[in-house]
């Protein structure tokens, strides 16, 4: 009885540190998307700004420019 109980808090503690580890694991991948989220949301918010800045400096359209009625 003993022996089985030795072996079943063995196999215990060797599925908790495999479960640490993964855990670990997990949250250094999360840990990196995280800021590479952050990173792509500036890109995105910059790249943004950049178009508005782009299409306020170019001339508007004028009549000339614009498609006939029928398209």
């Amino acid at each position: 009885m003993n022996d089985q109980l030795i072996a079943r808090m063995d196999e215990l503690e060797m599925r908790l540190a495999f479960q640490d580890d993964t855990i670990q694991a997990l949250n250094d991948v999360v840990s990196r998307q995280e800021s590479q989220l952050e990173r792509l949301q500036r890109a995105l918010e910059l790249l943004a700004r950049r178009q508005a800045d782009l299409a306020a400096s170019m001339p508007g359209e004028t009549e000339d420019d614009q498609p006939p009625p029928h398209y």
